[in-house]
Parts: C-alpha cells; sequence; structure tokens
C-alpha cells in the first residue's frame, strides 16, 4: 500500500504543473459534456471498422442477427437454421437495424456497442452531477469510459452494454422519483427494466428489483415498497412492454422456448457453472481490479483519506454490531443507495455458479462515483490518467486488439474457404471450439465432425450445456461419401487429427489464424 502511495506521489509529481490550470481553462472554455463526448467517442468507436467478429460469442450474436435479417423473421433467432434462445431479441433488433444501414460488416456489429457505451458515459455524467455536483459528474464520467472494461464492452458485440444502459437507468429513474418525490419517473424505471429484460432476460427485473427492496428496507421505508412505487401499474407498463416480445415467443415455441431459455440459460446458469476453473471466490476481485484499470492505482488515495480499515475496527471495538449499524444509518441517503447498488451487484453473481467476466458490469457507475468522489480534489492525476488512459486505449486498439481478434477469429480461414469451396464441397471442422465466424464470413455452414457413436451425446436435449450445441454435425465416417472436403483442424488438434485414422488423402493446404486447412484427394 505504501508502495502505491509513493508511486502515486512520483506520478503526481511527474506531471506537468499547468495540467490543473489547463483541465479547468477547458472545462471553463468548452463545459463538461463536450469534452466528455469527445473523449467517449475515442475510446468507443475507435477502430470498430477494424476489429474482426471473433468466436467464441460475438460471432453467434452475429450470425444470428444475420440470419434473422435474411429470413425476415424479426422475432425468433435462429442460427445454423435453427431457433436457438440463449438471449432475448433486443440486441439482434439492434444488430439488424445496424446491418441494414451499414451492411454485414464489423462497424456495423459494433455500432450499438459503442452507442450505448456513449450513452452510459452521459447517464453516468448527469445522475452524479444531481446527487453531488457537475464536477463530480465529470470525474466520474471520466473515469468509467477510461476504465478497461468498460473500453472492452464499448466495442464488444454482446448484450452487455445494452443491459448496462437500461439496468441503470431503471435504477437511476427510481432514485430521482423516491428523493425528489418526482412519481411519474416510476413509470421510465418499469420501461426500462421491461427493456433490461428484452435484453438478457429476467435479471433485469430481479436484480434492479432486489437492489431497490433493500435499499428501502436499509431505509426502514417499508411502506414505500407497497404504496410509493407504482407496483400495479408500474408492473402492468412491464408486463405489456415484455410481452411484445415473450408472448409472441411462448404461442410459436411453446415449452422448447422456456425450457431452453429459462432452464439452460438462466436458471442452469445460475446453479450449475459453465466454466468450473472460474468459480473460484476471488473471481470478481480480479475482475474489480482490472477492471477499473487504471484508476484502481488511486485506490491508497482513498484509503488515506477515508480510513475505512480503521473507521471499522473502531466501530467494531466500541459498539459491535450495534456500532457497525449506526455506522451504516449515518451514511446519507444518496450513499447509502449507491453502496446498496454496488454491493448487491458484486454479492449477487458470486453466488452464481457461473462466473463470467462482464456480469459485475453493471455496478461500475456506483463505484466510478465513489471513485469520483475523492479523485475530485486531486486535478492534475485526472488530467494524467484521463489523458494517458485516452491514448493508451487508442494504441490498444490498433496495435492489440486488432491483430488479436483477428487471431481470434476465422475470418482468415473464411476468405480461404470461399476460394476453395463451391457447390459440391463439404466444408468440415475438426476439434478447438467450433469457429461459428466462419459461416459469419464465408456462408459455409461448416460441419463439426465426431465419430458416429459420439454425435448423439453432443446434441441438443434436456436442460444441459448441450444446449450451446447448434452447429451441424456429421459423422467422420461419412467422409467418404464426398468428393470434396475441405477440412479446417484446430492447431492445438494437429496431432491428434492425423494419429485419428480418419479417412481420406489429406493435404494440407495452409494456415489461417489458428486453424490449418487441409483438403482431401
Amino acid at each position: 500500500m505504501e508502495c502505491l502511495h509513493r508511486s502515486e506521489e512520483r506520478l503526481l509529481n511527474a506531471a506537468p504543473a499547468v495540467a490543473p490550470n489547463l483541465l479547468q481553462r477547458l472545462l471553463d472554455d468548452i463545459g463538461y459534456v463536450p469534452i466528455l463526448l469527445a473523449a467517449a467517442v475515442l475510446v468507443c468507436f475507435t477502430g470498430n471498422a477494424l476489429i474482426k467478429i471473433t468466436d467464441p460469442v460475438e460471432s453467434n450474436y452475429a450470425l444470428t442477427a444475420m440470419e434473422m435479417l435474411q429470413a425476415g423473421d424479426y422475432v425468433s433467432p435462429r442460427i445454423f437454421g435453427n431457433y436457438w434462445y440463449d438471449k432475448p431479441v433486443l440486441f439482434y433488433w439492434e444488430l439488424m437495424a445496424a446491418f441494414s444501414l451499414f451492411g454485414t460488416t464489423e462497424f456495423a456489429a459494433r455500432f450499438f456497442s459503442s452507442v450505448f457505451g456513449l450513452i452510459g458515459v452521459v447517464m453516468a455524467y448527469g445522475f452524479a452531477s444531481r446527487l453531488y455536483d457537475k464536477k463530480t459528474g465529470f470525474v466520474a464520467a471520466l473515469v468509467l469510459v477510461t476504465s478497461l472494461e468498460y473500453f472492452y464492452l464499448s466495442h464488444a458485440v454482446i448484450t452487455d452494454m445494452t443491459l448496462f444502459v437500461f439496468f441503470s437507468a431503471t435504477l437511476m429513474l427510481f432514485y430521482l422519483a423516491y428523493s425528489e418525490g418526482r412519481p411519474r419517473l416510476y413509470y421510465g424505471a418499469y420501461a426500462c427494466a421491461a427493456l433490461a429484460v428484452l435484453t438478457k432476460g429476467p435479471v433485469g427485473l430481479v436484480l434492479p428489483g432486489l437492489i431497490i427492496v433493500l435499499f428501502l428496507l436499509w431505509r426502514r421505508d417499508f411502506k414505500s415498497v407497497f404504496l410509493h412505487i407504482k407496483l400495479g401499474s408500474g408492473l402492468l407498463l412491464f408486463f405489456v412492454i415484455a410481452g411484445l416480445w415473450y408472448v409472441p415467443m411462448y404461442m410459436m415455441h411453446g415449452g422448447d422456448f422456456i425450457s431452453q431459455f429459462i432452464g439452460v440459460h438462466n436458471v442452469l446458469r445460475a446453479t450449475v457453472s459453465e466454466h468450473p476453473k472460474d468459480n473460484v471466490w476471488y473471481y470478481y476481485t480480479v475482475v474489480f481490479l482490472l477492471g477499473f484499470f487504471p484508476w484502481v492505482f488511486t485506490l491508497p488515495l482513498a484509503a488515506k483519506k477515508y480510513k475505512p480499515v480503521h473507521k471499522l475496527r473502531a466501530c467494531l471495538r466500541t459498539g459491535g454490531l450495534a456500532g457497525l449499524r449506526r455506522m451504516a444509518d449515518s451514511l446519507s441517503m444518496k450513499e447509502q443507495f449507491l453502496v446498496t447498488w454496488a454491493v448487491v451487484v458484486f454479492v449477487f453473481y458470486q453466488c452464481m455458479a457461473t462466473k463470467y467476466m462482464t456480469y459485475t458490469f453493471p455496478y461500475m457507475i456506483p463505484v466510478a462515483i465513489a471513485f469520483a468522489a475523492y479523485l475530485r480534489h486531486h486535478e492534475r492525476l485526472v488530467a494524467v490518467l484521463t489523458t494517458v488512459g485516452v491514448a493508451f486505449y487508442l494504441i490498444v486498439t490498433l496495435f492489440v486488439a486488432v491483430p488479436l481478434c483477428r487471431e481470434a477469429s476465422a475470418y482468415d480461414a473464411a476468405q480461404a474457404v470461399q476460394r476453395m469451396a463451391d457447390g459440391r464441397t463439404c466444408v468440415a471442422v475438426y476439434g478447438g471450439r467450433y469457429p461459428v465466424s466462419l459461416a459469419y464470413y464465408s456462408g459455409y455452414d461448416a460441419k463439426r465432425l465426431k465419430w458416429a457413436d459420439e454425435i448423439e451425446d453432443s446434441l441438443p436435449g434436456g436442460i444441459n450445456w448441450n444446449a450451446k450445441n447448434i452447429m451441424p454435425f456429421m459423422a467422420i465416417e461419412d467422409l467418404a461419401q464426398h468428393d470434396h472436403v475441405v477440412l479446417l483442424v484446430h492447431e492445438n488438434e494437429d496431432a491428434n487429427f492425423h494419429k485419428a485414422g480418419i479417412p481420406g488423402d489429406w493435404v494440407g493446404v495452409k494456415k489461417a489464424g489458428r486453424w490449418l486447412i487441409y483438403e482431401n484427394q
């Protein structure tokens, strides 16, 4: 801790003395919002046209939206010609709209994540300014947009940035309605919760609802749960909006939709780890430290100012649990709300069996406001870290993300397949994670090769993780029926491929990214 504090002091001393004056001059001349928007546009949009669609996650969303658009189906998500129920429809609608406007390009696929990233920054500024002042709002928004996790998710073709905006808007509108006595804003909160549910499912209502209930219980304001938050009419509005998609989906797909969407992608995900190696107690602590890079290096300033460990020990020593309760009750209402928001999100996902780095993303606004509460007095440090952060992300985007994402994509393999294949060609994949981006970029639905007696155990069916295996399968024994086969073998499986006795006279053609391409003779 002392080492970090000395490092922070050296950073302050190394920064130009004019930084605070320059920052203040910029704020006086230009204003908070234009500077925030400029920083957010640079961080969120730079490189979008250059970053390839990656496997294993982004390609699922991109291919699903492309197939829905091609089929003219705006209700039922589909991939490889099959209906699937991994996520609700709102993010697919965003992708379909972007593809219609800009074509099926990388820029289009990443467009709405960047747009919602921009919206999230403005929301953070507005909410923190309302709770505190414009300077605190400005610093909170800078912390948010220049944090590593926010940078990543503002480019990623996944649902989390859209969920983040509607989730945060739900809680912000609730708090403003509650604290300022503006009951109409409750309806905005219910509407945003419905949009969150249309983005990622029941968690868009359950988790904000849990945060609100626990906040009201902390305040001992039990009557507000039933009397003041428009529970009846608000839930009616929520169900009307959410029902615009859920009702048609149930009517068209019935039990399959319920068992797969609720059973697999919600209940199973919460109770059975999808990635067991990540199911460790410290997982989200590491995510926090990485996600708020570079601002985590300023935490010694907070420890020095607030002395949380000293205060906690003194509180427990003098009053025990009663003293701890008095300390909690001494927080202002806005502090209680922000603490509840951040802590409940963290603990909620810590209790879930499946751990994923983006799950705790919705706590970033209250945590960014907490950073801003002490950093607002360190203008030079804020100016330096913001400038360095923006420059760092521009460099990382162009010189790290672009080549790494190309490596994590089957884009190069898809270009080779397009040149080698024709209408009679069988395109197949052996080993590794199935590259959905191959289908997105090439138009060929490659067959996942397995021995015939192994296929049955891999097919979707029931409430288990096989539900993710929606790619087409093919028995290795059936390869001999095809005159021309283009086969992609993952680089880590090449030795096994040669030992497996797969029928055919295979000739290596080229290496494309992580895939070795073979052709039969």
